[in-house]
């Protein structure tokens, strides 16, 4: 389920509890209706606390839910983490499933298993687990019942595997699941790792087994004050975020889904280039994670405030806006930054829909205010000011600054003017690293193996027999013999190695040698089959799970094959032939790439299949429709000059010194494949020059015309294209003929004339509705003189107030300063239905703005009738309803409106 968009991550979450018996429940409210002690909803448990107390009966006994949750004060106090920590959010929601006497352990255990490797198609090789020190019961389901080594199973202690929500309540044992971020460290410090807490696992899950109410706090955990509860039960807690990032493929939650359309729309109000962005990520962070939890809380009622929870939806706000400030934002931005949390979420959250007004006026309310209070804002760096100068420190060190970044929300450059008003400086570089320490990434390697142990018994084995290692008869880059003679060395089948496997059987078969490509450096796997006498298998891929071992994975179709067996493997040779060719035409895109937009383009990830290729490149703006058809029409010369792809192996070092571009993820050992291809007629000038072990064509000219089909944003400053080639390509090209063919036909002329014959349409359209706008507003002003005879008078005020049928608002608006125009003194108030509601307008002439007469009160006022709202300046206001009925009683609300008024 990798790189999912978050909504079908959480859906599938949902479903797969609510298909094993559990009811769905919606999130409760960030503020506990149940439980005095806590600040806000910080878990998922907190809206059953009462159950796992016995105290309220369900009508179900398990359900699971998407629990939204604030940590921000207190024992679960994430704040100065936020931003710089990739992980650390204010709000957050939290998957969970829960049994209320129902399921206990062994269900939890393995409804969590079940759910992360088959339902999210995580590897269970990346996966590690904990459990209470003295929880056998816990630990035997780990080790007998589900099967993972216990080298992946840690016993520890109450600090990490003893649950309680608060200081009192309900807790017990808990069973964590982590994702191994660091795989190749092997398995052997999996349980010192955990034991250590160090950056190797991120945590998933926690399973808590809900068995003890504690009365009192009980920091020694001697079980004394633990009392068993009434309904024991289980409590899990899955942290929404995390296992977003997980499956979209990022190393931090702020660049899923979740975070990346809120920053966009940030990034687009603010009007700041995709570097800008980038260099000032730790800012974008803290407005997307704060407003996205002003805008929950203030759905939930929490608004700012001065004390208790409305202090945290202030202070939120406020924290934004100082980080925005450090960015040189003087401009009120958030509630554009609001509707985009409520357009991302409110599908899922209805009350945000729901009480948008008030998020978008509390927040636009909150933003005025700040401006008058920034310097409170800056008072604890003033401390730290005073303190360097009673100290005589000059220069303020690099920490400090970051803390007062980090903890505080004070930017560095807010920190170096301040400091240089005093005459002090601060440590540039040193504030650097300690931000480095924050954006280092660890990159994960994701497989598809479940089961790495058995890969790594059979390498093993054939190493021993001498069958891989340096007996092996394989060249990994010798992809040329499309057919090949070959020996089955071994079959695995539902995890385990067999000695045959008949028909219907899904197999994955070691060879002697082979010519089928694994999947790697963008490029995919190969396809194809392997037959023998009397049985055939189908190869629907290929994998690596452990290093030097390459199973064929597919199917067997006919007969039985057994261990042993010579074979003829046969590759998909029209399927290989399209990936070469995207290969090749990916080479020259890139180096295309670099020569139009410059040298800073950089490969950031790339796809070659067969029907299309996706190459990822470093650049900070769109790219321009005269930039795509330099690119294209550099690429397509170099495939028309029929240049030959040397292939040559060489050290690493050396590759390196000559210039040979890496790709991007990409591993390599001391001795690495080259491919060059030269600029022609010019010798020794390279126009491509890449480490790769892909597979491509031997000549450019073979990879026939290139169409670049898209241009997009993939990331900050990371561009994406999109493009076919060969027979990709020529499909494309025929169907789009076909189109402009069809198109001709229907506008009935040639092809070649199809734009100038559209462009004619188009501008007889145009002119046809400029004459039915001339005709609407010449039968509109036909209606002038009637509407000015209904006209009426009050205490001197011409009161023109009338029900029109008016097509759209633009009329409605003309019709009334038209009649405006013709009275010298006076009040216009029409009303029309337009689309199926009321549409209002109120005009206001100068002399009676003067008198007090508003057009915006008694356009508000007549609004009301018809069950809306509007308003607007003296002189001019607009409303809007849904009563159509009650429309003539708004109008005949006017002359009372306008009396009061003027006296």
């Amino acid at each position: 389920m990798k790189q999912k968009n978050s909504a079908e991550i959480r859906q599938a979450f949902l479903d797969y509890f609510n298909k094993h018996g559990h009811q769905i429940v919606s999130s409760s409210s960030l503020v506990p209706g149940n439980d005095p002690t806590l600040l806000f909803t910080n878990a998922g448990m907190v809206q059953f606390k009462d159950v796992f107390l016995g105290h309220d009966k369900r009508p179900y006994s398990r359900a699971t839910t998407s629990q939204k949750c604030m940590r921000i004060s207190g024992k679960h106090n994430d704040l100065e983490n936020v931003g710089p920590s990739p992980r650390h959010h204010t709000f957050f929601e939290m998957l969970g499933n829960f049994s209320f006497g129902d399921y206990f352990k062994r269900d939890a255990i393995i409804f969590g298993y079940e759910l992360l490797t088959e339902v999210y198609g995580l590897p269970a090789d990346r996966l590690a687990f904990t459990v209470y020190e003295t929880d056998e019961e816990a630990y035997n389901v780990w080790i007998n019942e589900v099967g993972v080594d216990p080298k992946r199973v840690a016993r520890m202690g109450p600090a990490t595997n003893f649950w309680q929500m608060a200081d009192t309540g309900p807790c017990g044992p808990t069973s964590e699941i982590h994702w191994d971020k660091q795989p190749e460290l092997g398995e052997d410090g999996i349980i010192d790792s955990l034991v250590a807490e160090d950056d190797r696992f991120l945590e998933l899950w926690n399973l808590v087994f809900m068995q003890y109410n504690r009365t009192q706090a009980d920091p020694a955990h001697s079980g004394k004050f633990d009392e068993p509860l009434p309904s024991p039960g289980v409590d899990t807690g899955m942290g929404f975020e995390r296992i977003v990032s997980v499956l979209q493929g990022v190393d931090n939650n702020y660049d899923t889904d979740l975070f990346t359309d809120i920053m966009d729309a940030t990034q687009e109000i603010l009007g700041h280039s995709d570097q800008f962005r980038q260099d000032n990520f730790v800012a974008y962070r803290v407005i997307a994670d704060h407003c996205r939890a002003a805008a929950f809380l203030i759905a939930d009622g929490v608004n700012p405030g001065t004390t208790g929870r409305e202090y945290i939806t202030r202070m939120l706000i406020r924290r934004a806006l100082r980080f925005a400030h450090g960015m040189n934002v003087d401009k009120p931005f958030m509630v554009d930054v609001a509707n985009e949390v409520i357009s991302k979420m409110g599908g899922v959250y209805p009350e945000l829909v729901q009480f948008q007004e008030a998020i978008r006026y509390q927040i636009g309310t909150e933003e005025e205010r700040f401006t008058r209070t920034l310097d409170q804002s800056l008072a604890v760096l003033e401390s730290e000011i005073e303190q360097m100068k009673a100290d005589d420190i000059k220069v303020m060190d690099g920490k400090t600054a970051f803390f007062l970044f980090a903890t505080h929300g004070l930017p560095l450059e807010i920190t170096r003017d301040l400091l240089k008003e005093h005459g002090l400086s601060v440590d540039d570089v040193g504030f650097a690293e300690e931000m480095a320490k924050h954006r280092e990434e660890s990159t994960t390697v994701r497989d598809d193996f479940d089961n790495v142990e058995i890969y790594q018994d059979v390498a093993r084995l054939l190493r021993e027999s001498g069958a891989l290692g340096d007996g092996v008869n394989y060249d990994p880059y010798d992809y040329d013999n499309l057919t090949f003679d070959s020996t089955v060395l071994a079959i695995i089948k539902d995890g385990e190695r067999v000695e045959s496997a008949k028909k219907g059987d899904p197999v994955e078969i070691v060879l002697a040698n082979t010519a089928f490509y694994v999947e790697s450096g963008g490029q995919v796997s190969d396809t194809g089959s392997i037959r023998g006498d009397k049985w055939e298998v189908r190869i629907d891929g290929m994998g690596m799970p452990v290093g030097g071992l390459i199973v064929h994975r597919g199917e067997v179709i006919k007969g039985t094959l057994k261990a042993g067996d010579t074979a003829t493997g046969s590759v998909d040779s029209a399927r290989r032939w399209d990936i070469m060719r995207n290969h090749t035409a990916t080479h020259l895109l890139h180096a295309s790439l670099r020569n139009v937009l410059g040298e800073h383009v950089r490969q950031k990830g790339s796809l070659v299949a067969p029907d299309r290729l996706r190459f990822d490149f470093t650049h900070n703006a769109p790219l321009t429709a005269e930039e795509i058809r330099a690119i294209s029409d550099e690429v397509n010369a170099m495939v028309l000059a029929n240049e030959p792809l040397d292939i040559v192996h060489k050290s690493l070092d050396e590759a390196k010194r000559e210039g040979a571009m890496a790709l991007f993820g990409e591993k390599y050992g001391q001795t690495v494949r080259t491919i060059t291809i030269e600029e022609p007629d010019e010798q020794d000038q390279r126009f491509s020059y890449e480490l790769c072990g892909g597979t491509h064509v031997e000549m450019t000219a073979e990879v026939g015309t290139v169409v670049i089909t898209r241009e997009e944003s993939s990331s900050a400053g990371v561009r994406r294209i999109e493009a076919v080639s060969g027979r990709g390509a020529l499909a494309l090209m025929q169907e789009q003929m076909d189109t402009l063919g069809s198109a001709a036909a229907i506008l009935g002329t040639d092809v070649e004339m199809v734009d100038k014959k559209a462009d004619e349409l188009v501008g007889e359209l145009r002119e046809a509705y400029r004459q039915i706008e001339r005709m609407k507003q010449a039968s509109a002003k036909g209606s002038l003189d009637d509407l000015l005879a209904s006209a009426k008078e009050i205490n001197g005020v011409t009161i023109v107030a009338a029900q029109v049928d008016a097509p759209d608002g633009d009329l409605l608006g003309q019709m009334a300063d038209w009649c405006r125009d013709r009275i010298s003194s006076g009040v216009v108030m029409l009303g029309s239905e337009i689309e199926g509601k009321v549409r209002l307008v109120a005009k206001v002439t100068p002399d009676l703005v003067e008198r007090g007469v508003h057009a915006g009160k008694i356009v508000g006022a007549a609004a009301k009738i018809v069950g809306g709202g509007g308003g607007g300046r003296p002189d001019f206001a607009t409303a809007g309803g849904k009563d159509i009925s009650k429309l003539p009683e708004a109008m005949a609300k006017v002359e009372e409106l306008v009396a009061e008024a003027v006296g």
